[in-house]
């Protein structure tokens, strides 16, 4: 049974590999971003009213665990993490409720996002929390960056075109990020919108 005293063994294990293994041009999935998730997690789940110690516990560790996947795969990583979480978390007893509760909250980070439960519209905003943040700009050029050496993405005009299908579709899922972080998402998409139109006229 998995408990908050394993937490910092959990939280050490997992970012020290994350840190060791992980790709160096993994520019935006890195160990930053997962910690950042886990912290952002923590201040939703709160400000949602998430006070039982074992949710917060398999938020906490579903968030550093969520991009795990990228340290095998760059295309469906999310079932990868949850099949390496699983995997570490045994040494700690997680049991199968815990295991299957882990699993289905770094699913849900898949995009297009479906989160079924508290918890995991909950993972999924933390996840997304930069799109309303005002560190937006410089964490999505680390993202054009990761996906540019992937050859992903050519320019920064097609990434802004990118970005505007993206953010346009995308939604929070917690009162919290909705109050939080959607007015300053909305003012990030028409800024983009906005530099487009300009370049047209150009």
């Amino acid at each position: 049974m998995l408990t908050s005293n394993d937490y910092a063994a959990i939280r050490n294990d997992v970012l020290g590999i994350l840190r060791r293994d992980l790709a160096p041009d993994l520019y935006y999935h890195s160990v930053e971003h997962s910690i950042d998730v886990e912290e952002q997690g923590t201040r939703i789940a709160r400000a949602e009213g998430i006070t039982a110690p074992e949710d917060l516990l398999l938020l906490s560790v579903a968030c550093l665990y969520h991009d795990s996947g990228f340290l095998f795969t760059y295309s469906d990583h999310e079932e990868a993490g949850c099949t390496f979480a699983s995997a570490r978390l045994g040494r700690y007893g997680i049991s199968a409720r815990q295991n299957d509760i882990i699993c289905g909250l770094i699913r849900a980070t898949k995009i297009p996002q479906t989160p079924l439960t508290p918890l995991e519209k909950i993972i999924c905003d933390a996840d997304l929390d930069y799109l309303g943040r005002p560190d937006f700009t410089p964490i999505s050029m680390l993202l054009f960056r990761e996906l540019s050496a992937r050859n992903m993405v050519k320019t920064e005009r097609n990434w802004d075109l990118i970005q505007v299908k993206f953010i346009g579709n995308h939604h929070y899922f917690s009162n919290d990020s909705l109050q939080r972080r959607e007015p300053a998402k909305a003012i990030q998409l028409a800024t983009i919108k906005k530099r487009l139109d300009a370049a047209q006229q150009a």
